[in-house]
């Protein structure tokens, strides 16, 4: 065992969840030392706090539970009356017939499914959902479905009803489209994906270097651009693109899952609205993780939600947060802390999470994962605010 290695065994021992104990499957799920083929320069693993909520079932709200079918990787959407959320998955993993449901109230509860055009049982990939608004203020809701060609479906009545899905160009990709971000010019929008060289031209090749892209929207998300690339690097495979904006709306930054898990997560940045973009660079341990999504709360710190694929970590394999600022995404800091939402007791196949905030401060959180040891995978909500993990964390330091 390397210095280093021990170094991180103790501070990881230190770092213990800091309102449940571990179960005996997650004692035996935590990763105290770094692979040996890694390539990072950077630390294996973090310092800084866990808060365990996995257990509080008084927060999970079970969205939708099939025995023996596979449900997997949701996207949500709060609607602008803040109580409205909708959310779509696939039957399957990855890929399969789009499942789509609301709830009214905040999350607390959901519909039964609901209806949904015949064409969205022949979906290929995971399906997002999206708020567009056009020059005219036009709103519409839209969601897309990768590989080859991406596919798009409109609506224009917040979800009642929606149109098949139609291809949005001569191109494919993977997780299309992971983030939509709004434009500084009105009804303009910039949508991040990446492709292996698999979907991209839509002929038959095997994988190879991945690639992240965007595509441009000008007329508020009904037609889009060709795919235009924005990073690479030769040894990492980039992907899962999750971008957010700086508090003062300046700077776009873009977190990256690292595929070939030889390095820590990674972050690209843009200050001309999406024109140039600067060169990856490593993020902390405490923020790597696949398919990273962001949103500030109500004090402007972030909560970011992924999947631990961190080297060293207590929670490798489930469903994490992690609460910081902005500011320390852009220095490369490690952050306040992280929590452990919900266990997943198979690897790490869980967690590409939707995030919403109520008005109260109230974060929902939606994903799924192998929630229960031995059944397939189910889709769940989680329910805190800022302040109540802040407490935990302070109760568990006295």
């Amino acid at each position: 065992m390397t210095h280093r290695t021990l170094l991180f065994l103790l501070l990881l021992l230190a770092a213990s969840p800091a309102s449940a104990q571990q179960t005996d499957t997650q004692k035996r799920d935590t990763t105290v030392a770094a692979p040996r083929n890694l390539k990072t320069k950077l630390p294996p693993g973090y310092t800084i706090p866990i808060v365990d909520i996995s257990a509080e079932k008084g927060r999970q709200v079970v969205v939708d539970r099939e025995p023996g079918q596979y449900l997997g990787h949701p996207t949500t959407l709060l609607l602008e009356d803040n109580k409205t959320i909708l959310t779509v998955y696939p039957k399957g993993h990855g890929r399969g017939a789009i499942v789509y449901k609301r709830s009214s109230d905040g999350g607390r509860t959901w519909s039964d499914r609901l209806p949904t055009p015949k064409s969205w049982e022949t979906s290929l990939e995971v399906p997002t959902l999206h708020r567009v608004v056009d020059a005219a203020g036009k709103k519409r809701i839209i969601m897309f479905s990768g590989l080859y060609p991406i596919r798009m479906a409109v609506t224009e009545d917040d979800g009642a009803t929606w149109s098949e899905l139609k291809p949005i160009g001569n191109f494919g990709g993977i997780v299309a489209m992971a983030t939509v971000i709004g434009l500084k010019v009105p009804g303009q929008y910039l949508a991040f994906f990446h492709d292996d060289g698999r979907y991209i031209r839509g002929v038959p090749s095997k994988a190879g270097r991945f690639w992240v892209y965007t595509s441009l929207s000008k007329d508020g998300g009904l037609t889009w651009s060709g795919p235009a690339p924005i990073a690479s690097l030769p040894d990492a495979n980039l992907c899962e693109p999750g971008a957010l904006r700086s508090p003062d709306g300046k700077q776009i930054a873009v977190l990256l899952r690292e595929n070939s898990r030889r390095y820590n997560s990674f972050v690209i940045f843009s200050n001309d609205d999406g024109l140039t973009w600067t060169e990856p660079r490593e993020l902390p341990a405490a923020l790597t993780g696949d398919r990273h999504v962001a949103k500030y709360g109500p004090d402007g710190r972030l909560f970011i939600s992924f999947r631990d694929t961190t080297h060293v970590s207590a929670t490798k394999g489930d469903w994490v947060g992690w609460v910081g600022t902005y500011d320390d995404i852009v220095k490369g800091t490690e952050g306040q802390y992280r929590i452990r939402i919900m266990h997943n007791t198979k690897g790490a196949d869980c967690t590409y999470p939707g995030i919403e905030l109520l008005p109260d401060g109230m974060f929902v959180t939606t994903t799924y994962g192998h929630w229960t040891q031995g059944e397939t995978a189910y889709v769940m909500s989680v329910r805190f605010k800022l302040d109540e993990l802040d407490a935990k964390l302070k109760t568990s330091a006295k």
